[in-house]
């Protein structure tokens, strides 16, 4: 089944800092703050949250078709998804800008500063999900240009798409009732507890009024696992078990991918999840954020080794 995965597009500059950024804050002078971080390593990799999510998606035997906007720069990064068969019909190319980028660093406990830099993205908006010719399974709305967000959740309401609804870091770029909008037709919300709190305190909604109003609502909790929560249920997810923890960047886009490969071949919420928390670990064992590699046997028997049930896919 195929699935529309909206979102950015870029190249991921990690960064690793080997002490804590906890001990260079002063919090009297978190008003004035100016610091620069002695890194010990820097690593290219091809990223964006709609690269991220496709690439797992792919690996799971779903096939993902990225919609967003690159820059000149782009031509490594498009021979890569050819090499991993995933199309590129819909990743525009606007010439007159760089690809955008992410620079992030990330000290040893795994807290992560980030910044990314635009550059193509700011024509998301002038692109339409109407040229999609493509029998669509799911839109997966990640983070890119809010006002982008907004348009394409409003072609999904009017096309009748599923949607799944992912504002992100982008929360507070959208209004009130930007927000409403998306969450009121929305198949599945999905952030980090973090995320779903300031949503709630945005719209001055309950948690239980946010469950009212979206069919499925996923909330993770980093290494303590993920909650999975319907009108009628609320699964709790364990988190799988990393062999190390090697770099957490794209862990949750990786999550987001092994949720939605469940979903799409309507296995059970639970399983989902689960397979969802099986696809962050894989990221999480590699340096960047689409390194890691795995069939769908050896996906199936570390999901029985963490959770000693089969899964076939």
């Amino acid at each position: 089944m195929n699935v529309i995965v909206i979102g950015s597009l870029g190249y991921d500059y990690i960064m690793d800092f080997p002490g804590l950024f906890s001990e260079r804050i002063m919090p009297d002078k978190i008003h004035n703050i100016s610091l620069s971080f002695l890194v010990d390593r820097l690593s290219k990799n091809f990223g964006g949250t709609a690269g991220n999510i496709a690439y797992t998606l792919k690996l799971l035997g779903i096939d993902p078709y990225i919609h967003a906007a690159v820059g000149s720069d782009f031509e490594s990064y498009r021979k890569f998804l050819h090499q991993h068969d995933i199309p590129t019909d819909y990743i525009y190319d606007f010439k007159d800008e760089l690809t955008g980028s992410y620079f992030g660093i990330t000290d040893k406990h795994d807290n992560q500063i980030g910044s990314y830099y635009q550059g193509a993205l700011v024509h998301h908006p002038e692109l339409s999900l109407s040229e999609v010719i493509q029998p669509i399974g799911l839109v997966v709305i990640s983070p890119t240009l809010p006002v982008a967000m907004t348009k394409f959740v409003r072609e999904c309401q009017k096309k009748k798409l599923p949607y799944l609804y992912d504002p992100a870091f982008q929360i507070d770029h959208f209004s009130s009732s930007e927000l409403y909008e998306a969450l009121s037709q929305a198949t599945i919300f999905i952030g980090n507890d973090y995320e779903i709190t300031l949503v709630e305190r945005k719209l001055k909604l309950t948690h239980d009024r946010i469950i009212g109003l979206v069919p499925i609502v996923v909330t993770t909790l980093a290494g303590k696992g993920s909650i999975i929560e319907t009108k009628n249920k609320k699964i709790a997810i364990t988190a799988a078990k990393a062999e190390n923890t090697s770099d957490p960047t794209g862990a949750g886009d990786a999550y987001r991918a092994g949720f939605i490969a469940g979903f799409l071949r309507g296995i059970d919420l639970a399983t989902c999840g689960r397979m969802a928390s099986i696809a962050a670990v894989y990221t999480v064992e590699k340096y960047g954020t689409q390194t890691h590699t795995f069939t769908k046997k050896e996906f199936c028997d570390r999901y029985y080794e963490n959770y000693r049930q089969k899964l076939n896919l």
